[in-house]
């Protein structure tokens, strides 16, 4: 039963993340918009201190690993563009799609893993999954925007 309501909980705060994504694409891009979700995120590493959630080297590396390939495929569907001399995030059909299925590839990676990893040790191997994804998302998401930003200056729009 618990299973089941960690998965609804999942899903529903994931889908509340979706949404809130796509509300954002409504407004222009800022630097600050850009850093500050992973430098908040960071604060989670405060887990670490207590032994409960400490992580395996071997599932350091594969929470690392899988971070990276989930990071790769929101850099290759994040744009930016110009509109009404300010940046923003380039809205796609697939977006929320893909956030959903990266969300259900994790919950079914949880739930593949769970018998044989500790909840403490799960919890933390996902903490270090989304933040090994968020940061180099975000990183490509910073030049990027650096990018168009320099391209509306030279046009002088701004």
């Amino acid at each position: 039963m618990s299973f089941i309501l960690s998965i609804i909980i999942t899903l529903v705060f994931g889908v509340g993340v979706i949404l809130i994504r796509m509300k954002a694409s409504k407004e222009p891009a800022t630097v600050k918009k850009i850093i500050i979700p992973p430098i908040m995120m960071s604060t989670g590493a405060l887990m670490f201190v207590i032994p409960y959630f400490r992580v395996s080297p071997a599932g350091i590396l594969e929470a690392v690993l899988m971070g990276l390939v989930f990071s790769l495929i929101l850099i290759w569907t994040t744009r930016f563009e110009i509109k009404h001399k300010y940046v923003f995030i380039k809205r796609t059909k697939s977006f929320p799609v893909i956030l959903l299925s990266l969300l259900l590839i994790r919950l079914g990676i949880k739930y593949w893993i769970s018998g044989s990893v500790d909840v403490g040790e799960l919890s933390g191997m996902f903490w270090i999954l989304a933040f090994a994804m968020i940061i180099p998302w975000r990183i490509a998401m910073y030049f990027q925007y650096k990018n168009v930003a320099g391209k509306l200056e030279q046009t002088g729009e701004t």
